[in-house]
């Protein structure tokens, strides 16, 4: 590992990670979070999801911790159970607008979503090709435009473009290729693709927050399984991924873990627990 020092902080991502296929926290993870935390361990989620799914899952298991949205656009405190925005990266509008004129000139018949910290505004054709299951909304209930969030009454912290006929992992690699300004762009293994403001990524938003609490890279483990958490496990002291992480994510762990099924993110937490309690 790259590091010896104690791991005090935990950033994990959500799905495929921390929570199993059915994309719910088992009974075992949620104990495992509570008792990393009574142990002095801070755990952190980092996810591409939006803030309504966020405080679904923190509801469904009592998380009270610090979540990482956006692809680290957002960051909210889930403390007093409700999630509260205390910090944000948006988009400027002229790079949302240039970022998709490129997109839609490297692949014509893309389809857009706008995603600010609060609100989700789809392309209808965006909204035809999705399923509850993308977004956590159902698509019936999206909110409609074919440009995108108004800046006036909230901005953009993130864009979301797929195709009928082009994968989504085709998708990242043209325009990854092809390049776009002032962007940041991933892919977290979803139908789509993302883009965030320059420079804002899970690896960001964790190191601003571990420079405000004073600690370093050394003293913080990370957990992701696809390529949207590559930034954040490079930053972190120790990388670790599920056994079914993509490859490209496998290649770079410093360990790999059991697999999001078998409570992986559980397992690991339970065992620095242990370690703490026997010092």
């Amino acid at each position: 590992m790259k590091s010896t020092r104690e791991v005090v902080v935990v950033a994990t991502d959500l799905d495929g990670t921390l929570l199993r296929s059915d994309r719910t926290i088992s009974e075992r993870t949620a104990a495992a979070m509570a008792g990393a935390a009574t142990a002095g361990i801070t755990v952190v989620w980092a996810t591409a999801r939006a803030r309504h799914s966020i405080d679904e899952l923190a509801a469904s298991c009592g998380f009270r911790g610090t979540a990482i949205g956006a692809n680290g656009a957002v960051i909210l405190d889930l403390v007093d159970g409700t999630p509260t925005i205390v910090d944000t990266r948006s988009v400027p509008a002229e790079t949302v607008a240039s970022a998709k004129a490129v997109v839609r000139e490297l692949v014509p018949g893309v389809a857009f979503a706008t995603v600010g910290s609060t609100r989700f505004v789809a392309e209808a054709r965006y909204a035809e090709l999705c399923v509850f299951a993308d977004h956590h909304r159902h698509p019936r209930d999206m909110e409609l435009s074919e440009h995108g969030l108004s800046v006036d009454v909230e901005p953009t912290v993130k864009i979301v473009a797929r195709h009928r006929d082009t994968t989504s992992e085709a998708l990242y690699e043209l325009v990854a290729a092809a390049g776009v300004d002032g962007v940041e762009l991933t892919h977290s293994g979803a139908p789509y693709i993302e883009m965030s403001a320059a420079g804002v990524s899970k690896a960001s938003a964790l190191q601003g927050l571990c420079e405000q609490w004073g600690i370093s890279s050394d003293s913080v483990a990370a957990v992701g399984d696809a390529r949207n958490d590559l930034p954040m496990l490079a930053w972190a002291g120790t990388a670790l991924c599920p056994s079914n992480a993509a490859q490209v994510v496998r290649a770079v762990a410093d360990r790999v873990l059991e697999s999001n099924d078998e409570d992986a993110v559980a397992r690991y937490l339970e065992e620095l627990t242990e370690r703490r309690a026997a010092l």
